[in-house]
């Protein structure tokens, strides 16, 4: 069998913890390929609202494994924090989620490093949020990583010690002033360990071919989005990883004529967190109006989402650059209300119209060119069948298909699992 992958195509946020969950009921394998626990998937079933970071979103299904690959960074101490948040839902996490030997640990300095380079920085801050990501990353190409296989080895504190030494050395280099107690965060953290590695730990790229030889079906689970890849994003405001469909090949060992199908997700409108330019952001009552009822709070960081209208030339080029083969559009209940809604179809990029998504998108360079579109006023949230929805939504998704030359085939019309319409 192949593997199919779920990207957002925005800069994160999109909702693709709620559609990993859809989704998982046809899957038997769901597969985490890049990221850290600066990612928030949110779950909303059965009344309750679910967080998880580093966690596959196929968790809260008995029948789907998890498996949490080689491109993903682990911190021990919120790993456990979310398995406790699961023991209350009698979720057998350990049979049903497998730990890459290959994948990066972060450590408690890691953190400190992270928090001393960002304060460093000051106006010119590119938003981290702060949980050592990418002080991590930078150890993992810089051939200091220490990993999960690691922990099993006699010697791993060993390692463990050097690396810190090695950072609270760079900590002082920094002109800043960091108050940390190392020994009390060292504590949580072995003790974090030790719970980690009641798990299972796996080679997973020869688990999950060995999973294609035997037919099972995958899904391949990414984080953020793909305007926040480390090679493709908007940079230097980006995610220390690969966020598109390469990062899954590189983040799982699996290969790229193992792709089938590419579900991309997008929300109606385009929303970011922290620092980077954002051509069709928003600063008057219509953002207001949208971060209010679309709730637009970090997941994880509960930073406030700057929001704007729907940008397609953004959405094009994630599109294009991870060959996107179907699209779910999210929170299309949000824009409900809205007499006209504005989509961005070109930039005017230093003085000329283009339709490409250029090297540099910073306001004294990008001003965005609309097309308006009229909007609707039905309450979508109770909808479950796409013959319901309404004529202004079927055109404003017709237009949105005829430009991105990809079929939608599901809108999501409320947080919930069940407020999912196919089409």
């Amino acid at each position: 069998m192949a593997v199919d992958l779920l990207l957002g195509l925005q800069w994160g946020d999109e909702g693709k913890g709620k559609i990993v969950d859809v989704l998982t009921k046809d899957y038997d394998i769901i597969a985490r390929f890049q990221g850290g626990p600066n990612a928030g998937h949110t779950l909303e079933f059965d009344g309750i609202k679910h967080v998880l970071r580093t966690i596959p979103s196929g968790i809260f299904h008995k029948e789907s494994v998890n498996v949490i690959g080689n491109g993903v960074v682990i911190d021990p101490v919120v790993f456990v924090k979310e398995l406790e948040g699961l023991d209350k839902f009698k979720i057998d996490y350990k049979k049903t989620l497998i730990v890459s030997r290959k994948a990066h640990i972060i450590i408690p300095t890691h953190r400190l490093l992270d928090a001393a380079s960002e304060t460093s920085k000051g106006k010119a801050k590119i938003g981290s949020t702060l949980k050592g990501i990418g002080p991590t990353y930078m150890d993992k190409t810089g051939r200091n990583g220490i990993r999960i296989g690691d922990l099993e080895l006699e010697n791993w504190k060993e390692k463990y010690r050097a690396l810190a030494n090695k950072h609270e050395s760079m900590i002082s280099f920094y002109d800043v002033a960091i108050e940390y107690d190392l020994e009390e965060l060292e504590k949580e953290f072995f003790a974090a360990v030790e719970k980690l590695k009641e798990l299972q730990f796996i080679d997973s790229e020869e688990y999950l071919n060995s999973a294609i030889k035997e037919g099972q079906t995958i899904l391949a689970e990414g984080a953020q989005g793909s305007l926040l890849d480390i090679d493709f994003g908007t940079y230097p405001f980006v995610t220390s990883s690969n966020t598109t469909a390469a990062g899954a090949c590189t983040g799982l060992g699996i290969a790229p004529n193992k792709v089938k199908e590419v579900y991309g997700i997008f929300k109606a409108y385009t929303t970011r967190v922290g620092s980077g330019p954002f051509p069709t952001e928003l600063f008057d009552e219509v953002g207001l109006k949208m971060a209010k009822i679309g709730n637009e709070f970090g997941a994880v960081t509960g930073r406030p989402r700057r929001c704007g209208w729907l940008d397609l030339i953004a959405l094009k080029y994630a599109v294009q650059v991870n060959g996107v083969t179907q699209l779910m559009m999210m929170k299309g209940d949000v824009l409900s209300g809205f007499k006209t809604i504005n989509v961005c179809t070109a930039y005017k990029y230093k003085g000329e119209i283009i339709n490409h998504f250029p090297y540099n998108i910073e306001p004294e360079n990008v001003t965005p060119v609309y097309t308006e579109l009229k909007g609707w006023n039905e309450d979508l949230t109770g909808m479950t069948e796409a013959s319901q929805l309404p004529q202004a939504l079927n055109d404003y998704i017709e237009f949105l298909e005829k430009e991105l030359e990809v079929p939608i085939k599901i809108v999501s019309v409320g947080p919930d699992r069940t407020q999912t319409i196919h089409r």
